[in-house]
């Protein structure tokens, strides 16, 4: 890739249609990856062919959560890098982030009290709700923690862009640099050490918002060189789909022959996205999906048709929301899973039918929340004002987005 030059004004700005593909992508991948665990979790064997079958294939979906913290680090640039109001931007992203944050994380433990045994402690609810919270590890609740911990970090990430422009390449490959030797020393030293000692953040690197880094650097690069990144990948997307459709198919081998076999790792090593190899992957899919979203731009702009455009701006819209509030439909799923007295093969073919359920149940909850005030401070979309006072101004919502020309 060329030489990056200075950015004295802004470029032309990624298209926000393509972004609205991109989120919806990556959200429909979060979701089957979560999907798929509750399918597994509820298999009779870990060592049948459904069992081996299903954890041999699931790799290819983890890049989701890498695509999702690309596409942060590519909203924010695209709207603060030439902002310097840091105490309006803390307000808003925290007032659409730490609510939602601790709503969900008290459903979720208010869920799992009810149906588990059913008792109320509230000294025990209230120790276990402030462990939720500070850890961050209930209900997929570990990606609002990154988040968070981003918008602390993000004005020194505009900082470390003003300061370097003019080399924004440079910067870009220094972060690829760092983000591979960070995946070693994960991979191959972490594991042979004893952390117990250490402290929660270091230890469970996964909230961790440096073990990101990359994906947050080029999100604000592709935010800053849109069009040479596009002109880029364009020229070399035919080498690029086909590393990756073999990168993606490798996991397979990855995952059971490397990992498993030779490394001798558990289950839970072996399928971590913090690996050198799903590093180069995640990589490669999140810049084949960038691809994809401007041809989605393309194609809006010649003749799509307008059910399919709405239901992907509607979508990608509420995909956040969608994000806080899957662990409803999984947990329902969960417990009809739990009734279902079926063998793990049929299981196994229940996947997409399981899956379209949260998928649905998600976006119909997350535009529900959207639309009806007060609701929609549960899917991060806090309404301004109670539209039973201001009849026109009930569709005002905090958005990313700028607005639609």
């Amino acid at each position: 890739m060329a030489r990056a030059t200075p950015i004295t004004k802004p470029q032309h700005k990624p298209h926000l249609y393509e972004i609205d593909l991109m989120r919806l992508l990556f959200i429909c991948g979060v979701l089957l990856n979560h999907t798929i665990n509750e399918f597994t979790g509820s298999m009779a064997s870990t060592t049948a062919l459904p069992y081996y079958t299903v954890e041999s294939i699931r790799l290819i979906f983890h890049f989701t959560r890498m695509g999702f913290l690309f596409m942060s680090g590519l909203v924010l640039m695209l709207n603060y890098y030439h902002r310097n109001d840091w105490g309006t931007f803390m307000k808003k992203r925290y007032n659409g982030s730490i609510w939602p944050y601790l709503i969900w994380n008290f459903i979720f433990l208010s869920i799992t009290t009810l149906v588990g045994s059913g008792s109320f402690n509230l000294h025990d609810f209230s120790m276990q709700y402030l462990s939720y919270v500070i850890h961050g590890n209930q209900s997929y609740m570990y990606f609002m923690l990154i988040i968070m911990q981003l918008y602390l970090l993000f004005p020194a990430i505009v900082w470390l862009f003003r300061k370097f422009e003019g080399h924004h390449t440079r910067l870009l490959i220094m972060s690829f640099v760092l983000q591979l030797a960070m995946m070693f020393f994960i991979k191959f030293y972490m594991r042979n050490v004893d952390t117990s000692n250490w402290l929660y953040w270091f230890k469970s690197y996964s909230i961790n918002v440096f073990v990101y880094q990359f994906y947050f650097i080029a999100g604000g690069y592709t935010s800053l060189h849109h069009e040479e990144v596009y002109a880029f990948v364009k020229r070399h997307i035919r080498t690029i789909a086909t590393v990756t459709a073999m990168l993606s198919l490798g996991t397979i081998v990855y995952f059971r022959i490397w990992n498993e076999k030779i490394l001798g790792l558990s289950e839970g090593l072996s399928d971590t996205p913090h690996q050198p190899y799903m590093f180069i992957y995640d990589t490669c899919m999140i810049t084949v999906i960038f691809f994809v979203g401007k041809q989605y731009a393309a194609w809006r702009e010649h003749g799509m048709p307008g059910w399919l455009d709405r239901l992907i701006q509607r979508f990608a819209k509420v995909s956040f929301g969608m994000y806080l509030n899957q662990i409803i439909g999984l947990t329902l799923l969960k417990i009809g899973l739990s009734h279902l007295a079926v063998s793990d093969l049929t299981l196994m073919f229940l996947i997409p039918v399981g899956y379209l359920f949260v998928l649905g149940y998600s976006f119909t909850l997350a535009w529900l929340c959207y639309k009806v005030w007060p609701l929609g401070i549960f899917v991060g979309r806090p309404q301004k004002v109670n539209p039973f006072k201001r009849h026109r101004a009930s569709t005002l919502v905090l958005s990313d987005k700028p607005n639609r020309k």
